[in-house]
């Protein structure tokens, strides 16, 4: 992985991981980190499409790095498409250690969220 900075916007999230979250090695799990950038993603497309959005898909994902116990994590979001009810979400998760300054890029993926109504069928994003 080429040496990155992370995206020039503010954080969606920013969390400092916990032993709950951690396998019996002190590595975060996999899965705590995609429930993260879910939420990360999802704030970004409530906004977006003033209501609710829901999650429809994510594309693959490689982890480049691991995650421990006490590291700060910052999830960073941003709509990169929108289409009639859906919108292409950027996220990369990066870990910053508790007592450093040097963050490195943990992973990243596309989600997609839909607009849905009331009546939790897909709405336009602009209505």
């Amino acid at each position: 992985m080429p040496d990155r900075t992370p995206p020039a916007i503010e954080p969606s999230i920013r969390v400092s991981t916990m032993p709950a979250d951690a396998n019996a090695y002190g590595d975060i799990f996999g899965g705590w980190l995609v429930g993260q950038m879910d939420l990360a993603a999802g704030l970004v497309a409530a906004r977006r499409a003033k209501g609710r959005a829901v999650t429809v898909a994510m594309d693959s994902m490689q982890f480049h790095a691991p995650v421990a116990v006490g590291d700060e994590v910052s999830v960073y979001a941003q709509i990169v498409k929108i289409g009639r009810s859906s919108m292409l979400i950027e996220v990369e998760a990066w870990r910053r250690c508790r007592h450093g300054e040097e963050r490195e890029l943990v992973t990243q993926a596309n989600f997609t969220f839909v607009a849905v109504g009331e009546d939790r069928k897909p709405r336009p994003v602009d209505g």
